[in-house]
């Protein structure tokens, strides 16, 4: 089967499972809006046990081959912060307490801003993290640009006030909408890619985060996919996908593993119905596929501020029985405790994470249900701690004002 028949078929079914219209609008650039606010989906469901979702029979379960967070440290509001202020001790922690809820693998990204900058301390960096990670047991994803968040002007890279410090987005708009200057963001992939193409201590390389159908960025991200490729080691490459359509275009580009991001969907049965229709598109793709991005059941989804209360707090557990039977390999957002990523999210007093900065959980039961995912339910030693870090706790107070 030629590359081109192949996406089609690809695109055909996918639009079928994920209950979307107009297939030829897709393939055409137009956008269709998701069901449920969702961000796709693909991955393989296995049915589990009839009371797994309670922790009961979790034994019975098949562990999940890749169990993984997003990675922020709680202090660093951005990812060029991360690399800046880039503290050994305290990613050797965090690291420490992903192994403690049997994680072996996380999801998050060097800074092409920072290496700009200083190319040499970014590598040194980098360097320790995978060692860290490795030590730990756990396998890391980097993304190597952001499709998300505000643009990287050095007043948001470096903001650090918890009310407005948000994501931010990677390259500039400036260097998006000039192609000329393309050749500056390669040089990075290149780097990269001739630095740790052949390092198995990483699970993926991804080109871009959710570069989705925009006219400038999508273009981009293939650019970038295609200088991976050209320099490509051993290491598998994929892109942040928000659905199993866009990934149609990605097949075509020659990714080797696929994503799907589904954060807050209305309910778990939902939810169980979504993975499960995904099953079929996995089985269309010889390669795997994992769930890049989840977070909780949100109902009713995000309206008027301010939102409910309860909704604006972590509860991995209302998703996670439902990710462990499905078999999917995922990543949570996020590992440690802090404000939304994103600015919609922070202006509505979003909290998301599992541990506080000293090891504190936000909650056992999240704690339980994600490390069941790993055949062992258990938790001794952990403490639980629902409160909002002290240092953020005012985004709460302010939220939506």
């Amino acid at each position: 089967m030629d590359s081109e028949h192949r996406r089609r078929e690809f695109l055909k079914i996918s639009a079928a499972a994920t209950g979307l219209a107009s297939v030829g609008g897709r393939a055409a650039g137009r956008r269709v809006p998701a069901p449920d606010g969702a961000s796709g989906g693909d991955s393989a469901p296995r049915s589990g046990p009839a009371d797994c979702a309670d922790g009961a029979s979790v034994e019975s379960a098949e562990p999940i081959d890749v169990r993984g967070a997003m990675y922020l440290p709680a202090r660093a509001l951005t990812f060029y912060q991360m690399w800046a202020d880039y503290d050994e001790a305290v990613i050797e922690r965090d690291l420490g307490y992903a192994a403690d809820v049997n994680l072996n693998a996380v999801r998050t990204w060097p800074s092409y801003e920072f290496w700009k900058r200083e190319p040499a301390a970014h590598e040194r960096r980098i360097d320790h993290f995978l060692r860290a990670a490795s030590e730990r047991g756990i396998s890391v994803l980097f993304s190597l640009f952001e499709g998300n968040g505000v643009w990287p002007t050095e007043e948001n890279l470096t903001d650090d006030n918890p009310f407005t410090g948000v994501g931010v987005r990677s390259p500039g708009n400036a260097l998006l909408a000039d192609r000329s200057r393309w050749g500056e963001a390669e040089r990075f992939v290149e780097w990269f890619a001739e630095r740790y193409g052949d390092d198995d201590r990483l699970l993926a390389v991804e080109a871009m985060n959710e570069p989705h159908w925009d006219s400038r960025t999508k273009p981009f991200a293939r650019s970038m996919f295609e200088t991976l490729a050209r320099n490509r080691g051993s290491v598998p490459l994929t892109v942040g996908s928000t659905s199993m359509v866009n990934n149609a275009t990605y097949l075509d580009w020659g990714v080797d593993a696929l994503q799907f991001h589904y954060n807050f969907p209305r309910s778990e049965e939902r939810y169980r119905r979504f993975l499960d229709r995904m099953r079929g598109l996995a089985d269309e793709f010889d390669g795997p596929t994992w769930l890049g991005e989840w977070q909780r059941v949100r109902s009713p989804p995000f309206g008027p501020c301010p939102p409910n209360d309860d909704h604006t707090y972590p509860n991995y557990a209302s998703l996670a029985p439902a990710i462990r039977d499905s078999g999917f390999g995922n990543f949570f957002w996020s590992l440690m405790v802090k404000p939304a990523y994103l600015p919609p999210m922070r202006g509505n007093g979003v909290l998301n994470g599992l541990f506080h900065e000293d090891g504190a959980v936000w909650s056992l039961e999240d704690a339980r249900a994600i490390k069941a995912m790993s055949g062992d339910p258990s938790v001794d030693g952990l403490e639980e701690r629902s409160e909002w870090p002290e240092w953020a706790a005012g985004v709460k107070e302010f939220a939506c004002r």
